[in-house]
């Protein structure tokens, strides 16, 4: 029995070298599969985590479904297929819509995500594009003399712009903003108090360079 034990204690040892070598090569195999399946996956990553892209600016003129479609073309976004899905489950290269007071309290809280839907909820919604690298853009209109101020893609310094629902003569020029760069401490105003579908303002401010330091937001 003595012999037994001893003969056990001495080959304890080589059993371990042994089992942690298995598990080592097992874990090098798994890995590179792990890591192919992590690359293409459909996972997307929000717009916070990206870098922010530079803001478009569509300056011809024409109809507001024109310049819609117009801008769409230049961000190469489609229709949503589904009515609601949250702004990180969309696809890439699609656009939806949110309603203004949705909007504005998910900026000015800097939720986690946004409910975009497939049909503008109102005439007065705003459109948001979600780009092939899976950043987001909020489209609205602004005043031409902003334009200069919005279109580099690096700013020195932070803006303070307002972006309309829809276009009119005050504010013609159809704008995408990338939602990284946004920061809102107010809501929406209706420019027709007395009428819930009238175009809305959003007084926000667009950051230079820098994204903001905040929770992440669902592009």
């Amino acid at each position: 029995m003595p012999e037994t034990v001893s003969r056990m204690t001495r080959t304890a040892p080589v059993l371990s070298l042994l089992v942690s070598s298995l598990l080592t090569l097992l874990f090098m195999n798994l890995l590179p599969n792990q890591l192919h399946a992590a690359q293409g996956s459909k996972a997307e990553i929000l717009p916070m985590q990206k870098a922010a892209p530079a803001a478009v600016v569509i300056e011809t003129g024409g109809t507001e479904s024109e310049l819609r479609r117009q801008m769409r073309t230049k961000n190469g976004v489609a229709e949503l297929h589904t009515s609601t899905v949250l702004f990180s489950q969309a696809p890439t290269g699609s656009f939806g819509f949110i309603a203004p007071q949705v909007l504005g309290m998910a900026l000015a809280t800097q939720s986690p995500d946004l409910a975009l839907e497939r049909v503008a909820p109102t005439a007065n919604a705003y459109e948001i594009h979600k780009l092939t690298d899976g950043s987001g853009l909020l489209v609205g209109f602004m005043q031409g003399e902003l334009v200069p101020q919005v279109s580099p893609s690096q700013r020195p310094k932070n803006i303070r712009i307002a972006l309309y629902s829809n276009p009119s003569g005050k504010a013609p020029v159809i704008v995408a903003v990338p939602l990284v760069k946004l920061m809102v401490d107010r809501m929406p105003i209706r420019l027709d108090p007395r009428r819930p579908d009238s175009p809305v303002m959003l007084d926000m401010d667009l950051q230079g360079s820098a994204n903001r330091k905040s929770p992440q937001m669902g592009q």
